[in-house]
Protein backbone atom coordinates (compact mmCIF):
# COMPACT_ATOMS: atom_id res chain seq x y z
CA UNK A 1 0.00 0.00 0.00
CA UNK A 2 1.22 3.53 -0.39
CA UNK A 3 0.48 6.66 2.23
CA UNK A 4 0.43 10.10 2.39
CA UNK A 5 3.12 10.09 5.21
CA UNK A 6 6.35 9.77 4.05
CA UNK A 7 8.38 7.60 6.19
CA UNK A 8 11.80 8.18 7.16
CA UNK A 9 14.50 6.07 8.89
CA UNK A 10 13.75 7.33 11.86
CA UNK A 11 9.78 7.78 12.05
CA UNK A 12 9.82 4.43 10.74
CA UNK A 13 12.04 3.08 13.90
CA UNK A 14 9.09 5.09 16.12
CA UNK A 15 6.31 3.50 14.86
CA UNK A 16 7.89 -0.09 15.14
CA UNK A 17 8.63 0.88 18.66
CA UNK A 18 4.75 2.17 19.11
CA UNK A 19 3.70 -1.36 17.36
CA UNK A 20 5.58 -3.25 19.99
CA UNK A 21 4.12 -1.19 22.54
CA UNK A 22 0.93 -1.71 21.30
CA UNK A 23 1.14 -5.40 20.58
CA UNK A 24 2.61 -6.74 23.67
CA UNK A 25 -0.48 -4.62 25.35
CA UNK A 26 -2.89 -5.99 22.96
CA UNK A 27 -1.80 -10.14 23.50
CA UNK A 28 -1.98 -9.32 27.30
CA UNK A 29 1.17 -11.22 27.99
CA UNK A 30 5.04 -10.66 25.89
CA UNK A 31 3.50 -13.40 22.90
CA UNK A 32 6.58 -12.57 20.59
CA UNK A 33 5.80 -11.49 16.60
CA UNK A 34 8.29 -11.37 13.79
CA UNK A 35 8.08 -8.88 11.15
CA UNK A 36 10.48 -9.03 8.21
CA UNK A 37 10.76 -5.97 6.14
CA UNK A 38 10.59 -5.67 2.35
CA UNK A 39 11.36 -2.76 -0.74
CA UNK A 40 11.89 0.26 1.14
CA UNK A 41 11.44 0.29 4.33
CA UNK A 42 13.98 -2.26 4.09
CA UNK A 43 16.00 0.11 1.99
CA UNK A 44 15.33 2.72 4.97
CA UNK A 45 16.79 0.70 7.76
CA UNK A 46 20.11 -0.44 5.79
CA UNK A 47 21.29 2.28 3.52
CA UNK A 48 21.57 6.23 4.17
CA UNK A 49 20.91 6.86 -0.05
CA UNK A 50 16.90 6.81 0.54
CA UNK A 51 15.59 9.89 2.27
CA UNK A 52 12.06 8.07 2.63
CA UNK A 53 9.77 6.10 1.64
CA UNK A 54 5.48 5.21 1.00
CA UNK A 55 5.41 1.84 1.01
CA UNK A 56 6.21 0.27 4.32
CA UNK A 57 5.68 -4.00 3.26
CA UNK A 58 6.30 -6.76 5.28
CA UNK A 59 6.08 -10.00 6.00
CA UNK A 60 4.41 -10.32 9.94
CA UNK A 61 4.62 -13.43 11.57
CA UNK A 62 2.51 -13.08 14.55
CA UNK A 63 -1.11 -13.64 16.75
CA UNK A 64 -4.10 -12.41 15.35
CA UNK A 65 -3.52 -9.12 17.76
CA UNK A 66 -0.71 -7.30 15.52
CA UNK A 67 -3.64 -6.40 13.29
CA UNK A 68 -5.15 -4.69 16.11
CA UNK A 69 -1.81 -3.55 17.29
CA UNK A 70 -1.38 -2.02 13.50
CA UNK A 71 -4.34 -0.11 13.35
CA UNK A 72 -4.38 1.72 16.72
CA UNK A 73 -1.16 2.60 16.18
CA UNK A 74 -1.97 3.76 12.60
CA UNK A 75 -5.21 5.90 14.50
CA UNK A 76 -2.02 6.99 17.11
CA UNK A 77 0.16 8.57 14.64
CA UNK A 78 -2.44 9.46 11.77
CA UNK A 79 -1.74 6.39 9.79
CA UNK A 80 -3.98 4.92 7.41
CA UNK A 81 -5.17 1.14 8.57
CA UNK A 82 -3.04 -1.11 7.45
CA UNK A 83 -0.15 1.17 7.27
CA UNK A 84 2.26 -2.12 7.52
CA UNK A 85 1.00 -4.91 5.13
CA UNK A 86 1.59 -7.97 3.37
CA UNK A 87 0.39 -6.72 0.16
CA UNK A 88 3.49 -7.48 -1.99
CA UNK A 89 2.81 -11.75 -1.60
CA UNK A 90 0.40 -10.75 -4.39
CA UNK A 91 3.74 -9.16 -6.76
CA UNK A 92 5.48 -11.66 -8.65
CA UNK A 93 9.07 -10.31 -6.17
CA UNK A 94 7.28 -12.35 -3.40
CA UNK A 95 8.73 -15.11 -2.74
CA UNK A 96 8.04 -18.14 0.32
CA UNK A 97 12.04 -18.01 0.99
CA UNK A 98 12.17 -14.98 1.79
CA UNK A 99 12.32 -15.65 5.75
CA UNK A 100 14.96 -18.09 5.46
CA UNK A 101 17.37 -15.16 4.06
CA UNK A 102 16.29 -12.12 6.46
CA UNK A 103 18.77 -10.67 8.99
CA UNK A 104 18.31 -9.34 12.37
CA UNK A 105 17.75 -5.48 12.46
CA UNK A 106 15.98 -4.60 16.35
CA UNK A 107 13.66 -6.14 19.03
CA UNK A 108 10.53 -3.84 20.31
CA UNK A 109 9.61 -3.91 23.47
CA UNK A 110 10.95 -7.03 23.97
CA UNK A 111 8.14 -9.15 22.09
CA UNK A 112 8.49 -7.45 18.26
CA UNK A 113 11.43 -8.81 16.36
CA UNK A 114 12.22 -6.41 13.41
CA UNK A 115 14.36 -8.33 10.27
CA UNK A 116 14.88 -7.19 6.79
CA UNK A 117 16.29 -8.60 3.75
CA UNK A 118 19.81 -9.81 3.11
CA UNK A 119 21.41 -6.97 0.13
CA UNK A 120 21.59 -9.26 -2.92
CA UNK A 121 18.34 -10.75 -1.70
CA UNK A 122 16.65 -7.26 -2.00
CA UNK A 123 18.39 -6.85 -5.20
CA UNK A 124 16.62 -10.06 -6.48
CA UNK A 125 13.49 -8.96 -5.23
CA UNK A 126 13.92 -5.51 -7.11
CA UNK A 127 15.04 -7.00 -10.51
CA UNK A 128 12.23 -9.17 -10.22
CA UNK A 129 10.11 -6.43 -9.91
CA UNK A 130 11.95 -4.48 -12.29
CA UNK A 131 9.21 -1.43 -12.37
CA UNK A 132 10.64 1.85 -14.32
CA UNK A 133 8.71 4.30 -12.63
CA UNK A 134 9.05 3.32 -9.09
CA UNK A 135 12.51 3.30 -7.22
CA UNK A 136 13.52 -0.41 -8.11
CA UNK A 137 16.50 0.02 -10.43
CA UNK A 138 18.04 3.04 -8.59
CA UNK A 139 17.66 1.27 -5.53
CA UNK A 140 19.74 -1.70 -6.72
CA UNK A 141 22.52 0.69 -7.97
CA UNK A 142 22.27 2.66 -4.26
CA UNK A 143 22.60 -0.75 -2.65
CA UNK A 144 25.79 -1.96 -5.05
CA UNK A 145 27.56 2.00 -4.32
CA UNK A 146 27.06 1.68 -0.68
CA UNK A 147 28.35 -1.63 -0.71
CA UNK A 148 31.41 -0.90 -2.58
CA UNK A 149 32.04 2.67 -0.88
CA UNK A 150 31.91 0.48 2.86
CA UNK A 151 34.50 -2.26 1.06
CA UNK A 152 31.66 -5.19 1.14
CA UNK A 153 30.86 -5.41 -2.85
CA UNK A 154 28.43 -7.11 -4.10
CA UNK A 155 29.35 -9.68 -6.75
CA UNK A 156 27.22 -10.55 -10.03
CA UNK A 157 27.60 -14.36 -8.94
CA UNK A 158 26.07 -13.98 -5.71
CA UNK A 159 23.13 -11.66 -7.21
CA UNK A 160 22.43 -14.72 -9.64
CA UNK A 161 22.64 -17.66 -7.03
CA UNK A 162 20.18 -14.95 -5.10
CA UNK A 163 17.44 -14.89 -7.53
CA UNK A 164 17.95 -19.10 -8.50
CA UNK A 165 17.34 -19.80 -4.12
CA UNK A 166 13.73 -17.06 -3.92
CA UNK A 167 12.88 -17.81 -7.44
CA UNK A 168 13.12 -21.33 -7.75
CA UNK A 169 16.47 -21.54 -10.09
CA UNK A 170 14.51 -20.32 -12.93
CA UNK A 171 14.02 -16.53 -12.92
CA UNK A 172 12.81 -15.00 -15.54
CA UNK A 173 13.68 -10.85 -14.88
CA UNK A 174 12.09 -8.14 -17.16
CA UNK A 175 13.62 -7.35 -20.32
CA UNK A 176 14.69 -3.73 -18.44
CA UNK A 177 15.81 -5.20 -15.61
CA UNK A 178 18.06 -7.68 -17.35
CA UNK A 179 19.53 -5.16 -19.72
CA UNK A 180 20.12 -2.91 -16.38
CA UNK A 181 21.81 -5.61 -14.23
CA UNK A 182 24.12 -6.78 -17.70
CA UNK A 183 24.92 -2.56 -18.11
CA UNK A 184 25.24 -1.71 -14.61
CA UNK A 185 27.71 -4.38 -13.88
CA UNK A 186 29.77 -4.00 -17.06
CA UNK A 187 30.35 -0.24 -16.46
CA UNK A 188 31.11 -0.35 -12.52
CA UNK A 189 30.10 3.12 -12.20
CA UNK A 190 27.46 2.64 -9.57
CA UNK A 191 27.53 6.26 -8.40
CA UNK A 192 26.42 7.50 -11.60
CA UNK A 193 24.10 5.14 -12.83
CA UNK A 194 21.80 5.74 -9.27
CA UNK A 195 21.92 9.54 -10.33
CA UNK A 196 20.99 8.89 -13.55
CA UNK A 197 18.65 5.87 -13.22
CA UNK A 198 16.99 7.85 -10.38
CA UNK A 199 16.31 11.27 -12.63
CA UNK A 200 14.85 8.33 -15.09
CA UNK A 201 12.04 7.06 -12.62
CA UNK A 202 11.30 10.68 -11.64
CA UNK A 203 10.36 11.45 -15.02
CA UNK A 204 8.51 8.15 -15.96
CA UNK A 205 6.15 8.88 -12.67
CA UNK A 206 5.72 12.36 -14.10
CA UNK A 207 4.61 10.60 -17.49
CA UNK A 208 2.69 8.30 -16.18
CA UNK A 209 0.39 10.76 -13.72
CA UNK A 210 0.11 12.79 -16.95
CA UNK A 211 -0.48 9.84 -19.31
CA UNK A 212 -3.52 8.62 -16.63
CA UNK A 213 -5.24 11.98 -16.40
CA UNK A 214 -5.35 12.60 -20.35
CA UNK A 215 -6.49 8.49 -20.85
CA UNK A 216 -8.17 7.43 -17.76
CA UNK A 217 -8.37 3.48 -16.70
CA UNK A 218 -6.01 2.66 -19.72
CA UNK A 219 -2.73 2.06 -17.38
CA UNK A 220 -2.32 -1.66 -16.71
CA UNK A 221 0.11 -3.59 -15.09
CA UNK A 222 1.17 -5.12 -18.91
CA UNK A 223 1.29 -2.32 -20.38
CA UNK A 224 3.14 0.35 -18.67
CA UNK A 225 6.54 -0.94 -19.82
CA UNK A 226 5.54 -0.61 -23.03
CA UNK A 227 4.11 2.65 -22.45
CA UNK A 228 7.29 4.21 -20.58
CA UNK A 229 9.83 2.94 -23.18
CA UNK A 230 7.47 4.96 -26.13
CA UNK A 231 7.79 8.31 -24.21
CA UNK A 232 11.74 7.63 -23.61
CA UNK A 233 12.00 7.34 -27.33
CA UNK A 234 9.47 10.31 -28.15
CA UNK A 235 11.66 12.23 -25.40
CA UNK A 236 15.11 11.00 -26.88
CA UNK A 237 13.59 12.44 -30.80
CA UNK A 238 13.22 15.42 -29.32
CA UNK A 239 16.04 15.43 -27.70
CA UNK A 240 18.18 14.51 -31.18
CA UNK A 241 16.70 17.86 -32.76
Amino acid sequence: MSTNTPFTRENLDACLKELGKEFRKQSGKPIPAEVVLIGGAAILANYGFRDMTYDVDAMILASSAIKDAVNRVGDRLGLPNGWLNMDFKKTKSYSDRLMEVSIYYKTFSNVLTVRTVAAEYLIAMKLMSGRQYKHDLSDIAGILWEHEKSGKPISRESIDRALGYLYKDSPELPAASQKFIDDTFTSGDYERIYREIKESEKQSKEFLLKFDKDYPNTLKEDNIDAIIETAKRKRGDRDAR
